[in-house]
């Protein structure tokens, strides 16, 4: 700050006000800055008092570096997030969102999803390793499921989880193509080409591998008030 002013720099212009506007603040993609540019930036975010301050897709390495700057930042390592969260930290926990992993290759995005979901202060229920190869494990969680406020289900190779659980629940199932199979998954795309042919009028599909986008839309489905059945 010099003379009350706010500094601008030539590679950044933060949205300090995305979390008054639509329930949930900006966060930091981390691949393609350099750790210079992100202390910057949650220099500003803190000037900003935004909170929680969420760092995505960040190494363990970045994660260490940036730390000697930011003592207080936590490093939740199978989710690849960093996160500071203000003093006042995030409330009360609202509603439930499930967050379903069809294999344990998938959990990585799936925590991404549900770090993101607790630090924007929803309750998560955790459901993972139920995949459509031994689909009995699945209806021995469909009342954790049928209790949820909505359900985001993180699929590699063929996708075809998140279309069963769809079918099967009264919920808005948020489907999350993941970059694991062999050969024609294609690197999720078979996923996700499974996900938006599905039949389950219920089910939509974010991007590949986007967990972050996954919690983002469930956070603001977790958040809007109930209403009776049809």
């Amino acid at each position: 700050m010099k003379g009350g002013k706010k500094m601008r720099y030539n590679f950044v212009e933060p949205d300090l006000e995305r979390c008054k506007r639509q329930n949930f603040p900006e966060a930091i993609y981390c691949p393609g800055k350099s750790k210079d540019e992100i202390i910057k930036i949650i220099e500003i975010f803190l000037e900003g008092n935004v909170s929680p301050i969420i760092l995505t897709r960040m190494d363990k390495v970045l994660f260490t570096e940036i730390k000697e700057h930011f003592p207080q930042m936590v490093y939740h390592e199978r989710a690849r997030l960093g996160s500071i969260v203000s003093k006042r930290g995030v409330g009360r926990l609202r509603g439930n969102v499930c967050v379903v992993s069809a294999g344990t290759a998938d959990v990585s995005v799936a925590e991404e999803a549900a770090v993101t979901l607790e630090l924007l202060g929803n309750k998560v229920t955790r459901i993972y390793d139920i995949g459509v190869s031994g689909i009995h494990r699945v209806f021995k969680h469909l009342s954790e499921m049928r209790r949820a406020r909505c359900i985001i289900v993180c699929a590699g190779m063929e996708g075809a989880l998140p279309g069963v659980i769809a079918g099967l629940v009264d919920k808005v199932v948020i489907g999350v193509p993941v970059s694991v199979g062999y050969g024609v998954a294609l690197g999720g795309f078979s996923a996700l080409f499974t996900i938006l042919a599905s039949c389950s009028a219920n089910l939509v599909s974010v991007n590949i591998d986007d967990g972050y986008g996954a919690a983002i839309v469930a956070h603001l489905i977790n958040n809007i008030p109930k209403r009776s059945k049809c």
